[in-house]
């Protein structure tokens, strides 16, 4: 059995290990030192976010069986896709596409948040009243299917090998898990690390009411997109603790809590004009990295 078959046989419980692993952790650290105070009880919050994750887990292994990682064994057996076309060493191919695939991932991350249909999808991740390790995979089962068909097809391009896909799963839900958790590391920390990954101070400003915190800092894992492309804001006006995390429009707890008004939040109210150059600030943070 080669390498490549041997991680797609244990790919499940590769992941599985690594999701408890990091969640149990984060909620430890959130219970430790919690960076903000909850607002809503987490005992109802998890049971509802948590079995939005349960039911989309459920959806994806029925519409797709093998996942990302089957579609990486099809692409690699039958030499499809840039990296195996030009026969780079694995080393390289395996650094090229998790890059490559998380590029994918913001730019998927700002067309959501740029397009009003897909808005009313994304909505759902941003209508939690509060921010910990459980907002990190709360989305609508509508968005996670058009997201896992996203990362088949950038598979099928790039011939993403499996190992790589396995590292960008495992690396993808952990950083997840990581910048959406209620804690914050020490301001000199924050500073250094937040050059090459995203911290949770980072990603809460995402979270944020006001629309151009919202369509700021898109990056889940590398940072870099923030930067390169100008969607950076380093602090929220309000600062961490006095900020208000949601959305203007759906703070109802039927939108905001429930499963139920979870899914049908995108089929709620007219399709409005939101964009993502929408501004309603004109003067920007401050740009230090330590409020």
């Amino acid at each position: 059995m080669t390498f490549s078959e041997l991680v797609t046989e244990y790919e499940l419980a590769i992941r599985l290990s690594f999701f408890f692993g990091i969640f149990a952790l984060m909620a430890w650290w959130e219970v430790k030192a919690p960076r903000r105070a909850l607002t809503i009880s987490r005992t109802v919050r998890w049971a509802n976010n948590l079995g939005l994750v349960s039911l989309n887990t459920l959806l994806l292994r029925l519409l797709f069986p093998t996942a990302a990682v089957g579609v990486a064994a099809f692409v690699e057996h039958n030499g499809w896709g840039l990296l195996n076309y030009y026969e780079v060493t694995p080393v390289a191919a395996i650094i090229i596409a998790v890059v490559a695939m998380d590029f994918v991932i913001y730019l998927q991350h700002v067309l959501v948040h740029a397009v009003p249909t897909l808005w009313r999808l994304h909505r759902v991740h941003h209508a939690d009243l509060d921010y910990d390790v459980t907002t990190g995979a709360r989305f609508h089962p509508i968005e996670i299917i058009l997201s896992m068909l996203i990362k088949f097809a950038t598979i099928i391009v790039l011939g993403a090998p499996v190992v790589a896909v396995v590292i960008f799963e495992v690396v993808l839900n952990a950083m997840a898990m990581f910048n959406h958790g209620n804690v914050g590391l020490p301001l000199w920390l924050d500073r250094i690390v937040r050059l090459f990954v995203v911290t949770p101070d980072m990603h809460r400003v995402h979270h944020s009411v006001e629309e151009n915190e919202t369509n700021s800092n898109f990056g889940f894992n590398l940072s870099i997109w923030d930067r390169l492309f100008g969607t950076y804001i380093a602090q929220p006006r309000a600062g961490h603790v006095g900020m208000t995390i949601g959305l203007h429009q759906h703070r109802h707890p039927r939108w905001a809590i429930w499963l139920p008004g979870m899914l049908a939040l995108p089929f709620i109210g007219k399709i409005s004009g939101y964009a993502i150059n929408r501004r309603e600030w004109s003067k920007q943070p401050s740009s230090q990295e330590d409020r």
